[in-house]
Formats: structure tokens, sequence, C-alpha cells
């Protein structure tokens, strides 16, 4: 009987997990948005209808806020320093909050996109 040498054997070398490879055709979505391809169109426009959306529902609420003033103000002829206190100092901090809720709202909508981009 022959001596046949199988070769060398074979060793399993394990290591921590690397990234999945992607396939050659795959563009990052930051390629995409600057090639401004139908993919990359589609994420700005999310990102804009996100935005909308925050700056509708900002708008509804300042509207709720402001727009009875007036029937309020019609329904007490006789109450001007009513109108004052209201105006004054009533809706300032209603309106700086409804400020800092959008103005939030949009960077986080801004972040969210960026890290989608960006892969993370």
């Amino acid at each position: 009987m022959p001596n046949q040498d199988p070769g060398p054997r074979r060793v399993v070398v394990t290591g921590p997990p690397r990234r999945a490879r992607r396939a050659p055709g795959h563009h990052r979505p930051r390629t995409e948005i600057d090639e401004q391809t139908t993919l990359g169109h589609t994420y700005v426009r999310s990102l804009m209808r996100t935005q909308l959306r925050a700056a509708l529902t900002a708008l509804a609420v300042l509207g709720l806020l402001v727009g009875p003033l007036p029937l309020l103000f019609a329904a007490t002829p006789g109450a001007r320093r009513l109108e004052w206190a209201v105006l004054g100092f009533g809706l300032y901090l209603p309106l700086v909050l409804l400020a800092r809720w959008y103005v939030r709202r949009a960077e986080r909508n801004e972040r969210d996109l960026v890290r989608l981009v960006e892969d993370r």
C-alpha cells in the first residue's frame, strides 16, 4: 500500500467578525444622494417630508394658541389689561416651548438622515 500524503491539514482560524462585504454594485447612501439617483432623491424627500410634518404640527399648535384670542378679546371688550397680560406674558412661555420643540425635532430628523447616510 503506497504512502499517500493528504497534503497540508486545514486549520480553522477564528477572530472577531468582520463587516459583511457589500456587492460590487451597491453604492452607499451618501453616494446616492451626491449623484442624485432615484434612491438619493428618496432619502432627501423622506427628510423633507418629516421636516414638513414637524413644521405643520408646530403651525397647528400655534394656530390653536393664537387663533381663539380675538374671540376671547371680543367677548371681554372692557378688559384691556387682560389683553396685554395674555399677549405680553401668557403667550411667551408656550411660544418658546413650541419653538424649542420644533428645533429639537428638526435637528433629530437631520441626525437620523446623517446616521442612515453614514451607515452607523
